[in-house]
């Protein structure tokens, strides 16, 4: 279905009082708006399970810099809000569209520009797959090290939107730490670059900084300049099988507490593990409650002194079974399972996914809490956590059509962020405030902070069309 041909229905031309979209398609390349009802569709939600979405007015592919600020400056004439999208990989509803709004999607900007073995920086679009620029880099000897679990699908866009982290931030950081400068079209519909490509500059507010997070609320993202590392050393894999959460977690505190830093330290409950091998027959065999997965990339003798520091955590907490992994497939199969396990649970049933932080010391606490949060309401909770920096993922798993059971796992997921908070933690530690965690967040700021945000969010967007209804009202 053309634009042109579109029927009369709300928020298509003839429909009074509507804005004629055939207008912003002639000046956007054939093929860039998609109005059509099923293809419109894929477009209106992310993974965020029972987050609120409606059908937008349309989505539109832009191609390049200046077709994003034609949609933004066209958009504003009308008051029509903008909804930003990656790849849909998100988890709280940052992507969800919103009625009479346009979904601009970066599917088509998915070019490396240039990646400087000199300076140590790539420059991508933001529709970049974040495995691809890795593998690009990798080509020059290099490393881009924020590797969120859905790295094979989500986009760099996306991992600035909301400050991605993943497997290797607990030692290399998060997304964050490795962007240098963006280019941006503002809630004005102005075409700006902030930031800058030099090691350092303290120029000026660090407006960079702030739009890193900001889940698309203050300004479409239309090209990132990411800093990179050397190639990694050769990694030691640890693995470990505990009896119990609280045990596994009781290993994590020890590996702080004993100085190692870890380049990665995950965790897999019993229910993370099942329904891997059930899905993948991957052969991983644990009669446990939960696994440790560590790896260090130390050099030489010094990385082998500290897997073995690691090692000797995990035995001294109470592992039923630890050791260094020799095998190389072996212990890439074991993280490949911890890649897999959200997509395998996924299968069992609807997943509302949380993604609380919390200091390290206090992990064995809160994967106790909970553990009893789940029995108390009666829901299944699984279990996967970048275990390293405190970063926990419960996994509230429902029947399909089990109304009871959903109310069920959303009081448990509302009572999983009050008890991240008692514990000195934050409602996410990567997925994003988006829509389901805008009670967390007023929960978790004062209220000057709160205004605070919305100052900025005004200042920037003065006509409330960017993202609206996400992270803060």
């Amino acid at each position: 279905m053309t634009v042109a041909s579109l029927p009369d229905v709300a928020g298509h031309p003839g429909t009074p009082g509507a804005p004629d979209l055939r207008v912003l398609a002639h000046q956007l390349p054939a093929g860039t708006l998609i109005t059509d009802p099923m293809s419109v569709q894929r477009y209106c939600h992310d993974e965020a399970e029972w987050a609120p979405w409606a059908a937008p007015l349309a989505v539109a592919r832009p191609a390049d810099a200046e077709q994003v600020r034609a949609i933004v400056r066209w958009c504003l004439v009308h008051e029509v809000p903008i909804v930003p999208r990656g790849a849909g990989t998100g988890l709280s509803g940052g992507a969800n569209a919103v009625a009479g709004g346009i979904v601009v999607s970066f599917e088509r900007m998915t070019a490396v520009l240039r990646i400087d073995p000199v300076e140590r920086l790539a420059v991508v679009q933001p529709g970049v797959v974040n495995d691809d620029l890795r593998a690009a880099c990798a080509e020059h000897g290099l490393w881009y090290p924020p590797d969120p679990a859905s790295s094979p699908w989500s986009t760099i866009g996306g991992n600035v939107a909301t400050n991605a982290g993943g497997v290797c931030c607990v030692k290399y950081g998060v997304t964050g730490d490795y962007v240098l400068a963006l280019e941006v079209v503002t809630g004005t519909g102005e075409l700006v670059r902030l930031g800058r490509e030099t090691a350092k500059g303290v120029a000026g507010y660090d407006l960079v900084s702030l739009l890193v997070g900001s889940e698309g609320t203050l300004g479409l993202v239309t090209e990132v300049t990411v800093r990179l590392r050397p190639a990694r050393p050769p990694e030691h894999t640890i693995v470990g099988f505990f009896d119990s959460l609280v045990a596994a977690g009781e290993a994590v505190a020890a590996v702080a507490r004993a100085g190692a830093v870890p380049s990665a330290l995950e965790l897999l409950d019993r229910h993370c593990l099942t329904a891997v091998n059930d899905w993948k027959n991957l052969g991983i065999e644990a009669d446990c409650e939960a696994i440790l997965l560590a790896r260090v990339d130390g050099p030489g003798a010094a990385g082998i002194a500290e897997a073995e520091s690691v090692l000797a955590c995990f035995e001294g907490s109470g592992a039923t079974w630890a050791a260094r992994s020799e095998d190389d497939a072996e212990a890439d199969a074991m993280f490949a399972a911890r890649r897999l396990a959200y997509p395998a649970l996924e299968r069992l049933g609807p997943v509302l996914t949380e993604d609380v932080c919390v200091p390290v010391g206090r992990v064995p606490d809160m994967l106790a809490r909970v553990q009893a949060i789940g029995e108390r309401h009666d829901v299944l909770i699984a279990n996967i956590a970048h275990a390293g920096d405190g970063n926990l993922h419960p996994l509230i798993i429902t029947t399909p059509g089990d109304e009871a059971a959903q109310v069920r796992a959303q009081a448990a997921f509302a009572e999983i962020i009050a008890e991240a908070l008692a514990c000195g933690g934050t409602v996410t530690g990567e997925h994003g405030v988006g829509l389901l965690k805008r009670d967390g967040l007023q929960a978790e700021l004062s209220p000057v902070v709160v205004e605070m945000h919305r100052s900025i969010r005004r200042a920037l967007d003065p006509r409330g069309l960017l993202n609206p209804g996400k992270v803060i009202a």
